[in-house]
C-alpha cells in the first residue's frame, strides 16, 4: 500500500528517506488522478522495500504542492537523497512509471 505523506511527516518520510521516493500529488476530485490510483498502488507493491511510493493530497496540503511548483495534477516527483531527480505530469502507463522508478535505483 502506498504511503500517505503529510506536511507533518514529509521531511522525515521523503526528504530524509534512506530509500528513493516517488511522490504523487493528487486530489480526490481529479479524474486523471483517480485513473492513476491502481497504477500507483501497483508500483507501491512492486517496489515495496526499494522505493517509497506515496501520495500527497494537494487540497489538504497546498503548501507542499507550492513548494514543488505543482501546476497540474497528477504530478509525480522522483526523489533520491532528498533531491528531485525526475518528474512527470499527467497520466502515464505502468511501464513508463516503472522505468522512472527503476532509474531511481541505479
Amino acid at each position: 500500500m502506498e504511503y500517505q505523506f503529510t506536511a507533518e511527516n514529509f521531511n522525515n518520510e521523503v526528504l530524509n528517506s534512506d530509500v528513493p521516493v516517488m511522490v504523487d500529488f493528487y486530489a480526490d476530485w481529479c479524474g486523471p488522478c483517480r485513473m492513476m490510483l491502481p497504477v500507483v498502488e501497483e508500483m507501491a507493491e512492486k517496489y515495496d522495500g526499494k522505493v517509497k511510493v506515496g501520495k500527497i493530497n494537494t487540497d489538504k496540503y497546498p503548501e507542499l504542492a507550492g513548494q514543488f511548483g505543482v501546476m497540474s495534477i497528477p504530478s509525480f516527483f522522483f526523489i533520491k537523497d532528498g533531491r528531485v531527480v525526475d518528474s512527470a505530469t499527467g497520466a502515464m502507463s505502468p511501464d513508463a512509471m516503472s522505468s522512472k522508478l527503476d532509474a531511481l535505483l541505479n
